[in-house]
């Protein structure tokens, strides 16, 4: 793995302890990147003027009993992926052709905004039970690459 892509793995977990997801396991982190230079960042949490979990005190899919990677609708907060595209969009910065680093594998929602946002390359480190996101994303040309995996590497290119 090369400096940058560490760097700015390492920086989405940082991002991610901001979260107001109620479950600790959960406390994802994204940035989207080009050219080495942080264009957003996102991390999951509840849409402004909405009561998060944590402030409910209770996660609404662990009451539901909904298992990880489905009913992705059902939850208060808007993925961290989601809420790096929509920082974008909002600040009028051009994503295209991006990096996005994040905690965890995207799910398939997030993987479709990926690929409409036309972002080129996704770096995760952590799994998520969702295959058909990797479907979405492979099929779309999206690079997508786990650290672990990248980890073996001599270094590579300096891409980010």
């Amino acid at each position: 793995m090369n400096k940058w892509d560490k760097r700015f793995i390492e920086m989405t977990e940082l991002i991610g302890t901001w979260s107001s997801c109620y479950q600790q396991d959960r406390k994802i982190g994204a940035i989207i990147v080009r050219d080495k230079r942080i264009l957003t960042t996102g991390y999951n949490g509840a849409p402004s003027g909405i009561k998060s979990c944590v402030e409910r005190g209770e996660c609404l899919r662990r009451k539901m009993g909904i298992p990880s990677g489905t009913r992705h609708e059902m939850c208060y907060a808007i993925h961290a992926e989601q809420n790096a595209i929509v920082q974008a969009a909002r600040l009028g910065i051009r994503i295209d052709g991006a990096t996005l680093y994040c905690t965890h594998q995207p799910c398939v929602i997030c993987a479709k905004m990926i690929v409409n946002a036309n972002i080129a390359r996704v770096v995760y480190k952590n799994g998520y039970p969702d295959e058909f996101s990797m479907h979405i994303l492979s099929e779309a040309g999206v690079l997508v690459q786990r650290v672990a995996d990248l980890e073996g590497e001599d270094g590579g290119p300096d891409i980010a």
